[in-house]
């Protein structure tokens, strides 16, 4: 029965299919006021839940950056020490953070020490 009432007490991002993945970004107000970086450990189309670097209040309207969708705002739906959950203000597509992370220019538009592909064999 308290298994239920938790359940029910996350809200309504977690009625929505989540994806596990390990995935960096920056929280911020909508104001613009730093609130450090978070690692995302799940995500769907309505929200996600990260691990912070420190403790963000319950209601707090933030926004982050995630790869391969670009910026996100939402609430901070709940908070348990270093955890939150965000509700999105407008669903995503959370595939589209799985995609591999390329450049239009290929080989070219790669740091020059990611290129090589030749290695240097000691002489004998």
């Amino acid at each position: 029965m308290d298994e239920e009432r938790d359940i029910s007490d996350r809200g309504p991002a977690r009625a929505a299919p989540r994806d596990s993945l390990f995935l960096l970004t920056s929280l911020q107000t909508i104001d613009g006021d730093q609130l450090g970086k978070a690692r995302i450990r799940n995500l769907s189309a309505t929200g996600l839940m990260a691990d912070c670097e420190r403790a963000v209040p319950t209601g707090t309207r933030v926004e982050c950056d995630l790869r391969g969708v670009g910026k996100v705002t939402g609430t901070v739906a709940w908070a348990r020490e270093d955890k939150i959950g965000m509700a999105f203000d407008t669903p995503i597509d959370p595939q589209l953070a799985r995609k591999p992370v390329s450049g239009a220019g290929g080989q070219q538009s790669m740091p020059e020490y990611l290129r090589q592909s030749q290695f240097i064999t000691p002489r004998r």
